[in-house]
């Protein structure tokens, strides 16, 4: 079995990002910039923040970490983003979730300008996305897809399940790979038999929030098998696949943690990169 080592493929895409940032600052005079507003004092979400500012400044881009405290008013906020929207100096905007119960979710990515876009959540990059047109990709399944490819480049014809319909991954993760020409089943809570539905795929991708949900026998010789979930439990922390049982089936299976994580970051880079690469057109 192969072990998908996604610290090494961010690393890998970390580099070719850097020598990216510096041949745009040749050409351009200037660098691809992010901001990330951060809400109150949440530990993962301060991690996040930190891990994302220094992999920014890894490779060479412009960034900012704009603190507020969970009591900000949502008005403060959007006035915020509509101020950097106007920024050419920004290139993306990230707003970290969660945010405290009076903030609206969806007015504050609304708010942001869809050319900014850098977590792919806005209405417009979604509906881009699935009509198969340019947009920002939502950087979870975006990490997904790059480590899926690695290990198979030509997916055509495969069969995939997405065991999760969110649309911060399921639903995304099913339009990446449709335009890849797989055959793409989404599960959830409600699907009757998800054991049978898993053992037709080639392709597995868990993101439901079920620690170890996917087991060994689910699991068909030479899947590739995705692990998005990040689960505490008593035992530390878990996937939402069984690593052991599903390790002794899968031709390729992800670590959690070191597998989807690091990914996302880098593909938030490159997110930012691409939407500075549009704005100069």
């Amino acid at each position: 079995m192969i072990l998908i080592d996604g610290k090494k493929a961010a690393a890998e895409l970390r580099a070719e990002l850097k020598e990216e940032v510096t041949e745009l600052k040749s050409k351009h005079n200037k660098v691809p910039g992010l901001t990330v507003i951060l809400i109150g004092d949440l530990t993962p979400s301060q991690i996040y923040v930190r891990n994302k500012e220094k992999s920014a400044n890894e490779v060479g881009l412009k960034s900012e970490v704009i603190k507020y405290p969970d009591s900000v008013e949502e008005k403060t906020v959007l006035e915020k983003i509509q101020e950097l929207n106007s920024d050419e100096t920004v290139s993306g905007i990230l707003v970290q979730l969660p945010l405290p119960k009076h903030i609206d979710k969806q007015k504050v990515i609304e708010t942001i300008d869809p050319s900014k876009d850098v977590d792919g959540f806005h209405p417009m990059n979604v509906g881009n996305l699935s009509s198969g047109y340019e947009s920002s990709i939502p950087c979870t399944p975006l990490g997904c897809y790059l480590l899926i490819k690695k290990i198979e480049p030509n997916l055509s014809g495969k069969k995939a399940v997405i065991v999760g319909r969110s649309n911060l991954n399921g639903k995304p993760m099913t339009q990446l790979l449709l335009k890849e020409n797989c055959t793409v089943t989404i599960t959830h809570s409600k699907t009757k038999d998800l054991k049978a539905e898993c053992l037709e795929a080639d392709i597995i991708v868990a993101a439901v929030g079920i620690p170890e949900l996917v087991r060994g026998d689910w699991v068909k010789k030479d899947a590739i098998v995705i692990d998005v979930g990040i689960n505490k439990t008593d035992n530390g922390i878990v996937g939402d696949v069984h690593f052991d049982e599903v390790s002794k089936n899968a031709k390729a299976l992800t670590p959690v943690p070191g597998g989807v994580g690091p990914m996302t970051i880098a593909c938030l880079l490159k997110n930012t990169i691409d939407c500075f690469k549009r704005s100069q057109i």
